[in-house]
């Protein structure tokens, strides 16, 4: 299967534009699911042999993830949980419907394993990923990731991120707080002390009056210094949420064999693994072991999934591997 991958499915859509492409593999990954034969062959039920894992109060089949911004608007779930995926984080996602950022905005970097990107937050606005949610057939964990929009200023944010945060409540079962994205403009201001304190407290305190206690987690820059990062560890422990995930993509180009311009983004893949792994490092000395870290970044292999773990994750995010290496990335990583 994964020399299938390599050999004719991903040359094939290679040939096309990444978001196209994107688009192509997933309807034709819809279409098989349709056909029985087919189907066989590609479901895989993605439960680790040694049994479930328990994080958060939440019960996953195994402990890998597909990252945000793989299915922004939760058009793939079913597919993407009968893939074998233990969860499937949806968004990031804003409350209005935004466009994003001018096309071309994703860029596939083949010799550095990496991806570029500029999407700025597209999707089709919260409401339409809860109606996507309110009948959701299949038997993944599902976060949400929330973000603001493009268009509100930094000091009303916390407003965007109430309004995803209250509406998608009854439909996913985590949820991430991204203020880390290098795509939307001043987001990442939001990763300062004070901002971020005042959002997770507001966020941790609303879900402390439901009925049912939903996880929080956010999502950090792998860029963030070590003060910074001693900021974030503060943050979480004080705030209540119960942990983070590391990391979001790098505006760190430096060391890439492909030459980018300077317009900005993201890096994504194989650029990121060791920094990611760092970032987990140093967040597992300081944070309790009941705080939950998802490592996300470069993870092409089961040896760089381990080397996540080992560094202090309980759970793994992939999304640039499972570009380049396929389905056969996810099953193989299935009993780690």
């Amino acid at each position: 299967m994964a020399s299938l991958y390599r050999t004719i499915v991903r040359p094939i859509l290679f040939l096309f534009a990444p978001e196209k492409a994107h688009k192509l593999a997933m309807y034709a990954l819809v279409l098989m699911q349709k056909i029985p034969i087919i189907n066989r062959l590609f479901q895989h039920h993605g439960i680790n042999p040694s049994g479930s894992f328990f994080f958060m109060g939440l019960t996953f089949k195994n402990r890998v993830g597909i990252a945000a911004g793989f299915d922004k608007d939760g058009r793939y779930l079913e597919p993407l949980s009968q893939l074998g995926f233990g969860f499937v984080e949806v968004g990031t996602v804003t409350p209005q419907p935004q466009p994003g950022n001018d096309r071309p905005r994703l860029f596939r970097l083949k010799k550095d394993n990496a991806l570029l990107n500029r999407m700025g937050f597209n999707n089709a606005g919260v409401d339409s990923l809860v109606g996507k949610l309110r009948n959701k057939r299949f038997s993944c964990i599902v976060g949400g990731n929330i973000g603001k929009n493009k268009w509100t200023p930094n000091d009303q944010s916390e407003n965007d991120y109430v309004q995803c945060f209250e509406a998608l409540y009854n439909y996913v079962d985590y949820f991430v707080v991204n203020v880390s994205s290098p795509n939307t403009p001043n987001l990442r201001s939001l990763q300062e002390k004070a901002p971020l304190m005042s959002l997770l407290q507001n966020l941790q305190s609303r879900s402390e009056k439901k009925s049912l206690k939903k996880p929080i987690l956010v999502k950090i820059a792998p860029d963030l210094n070590d003060a910074q990062l001693e900021d974030v560890i503060d943050i979480v422990n004080a705030s209540g949420i119960a942990g983070v995930v590391a990391t979001n993509t790098t505006i760190d180009k430096s060391g890439l064999k492909t030459t980018t311009d300077d317009l900005g983004g993201g890096i994504s893949g194989m650029p990121l693994k060791d920094r990611s792994t760092e970032i987990i490092r140093k967040l597992r000395k300081g944070l309790p072991s009941h705080k939950v870290i998802i490592g996300v970044g470069g993870i092409f292999t089961k040896e760089d999934a381990m080397e996540k773990l080992n560094a202090g994750a309980d759970l793994v995010q992939i999304y640039t591997g499972f570009i380049y290496e396929g389905p056969n990335l996810l099953h193989s990583l299935i009993d780690i």
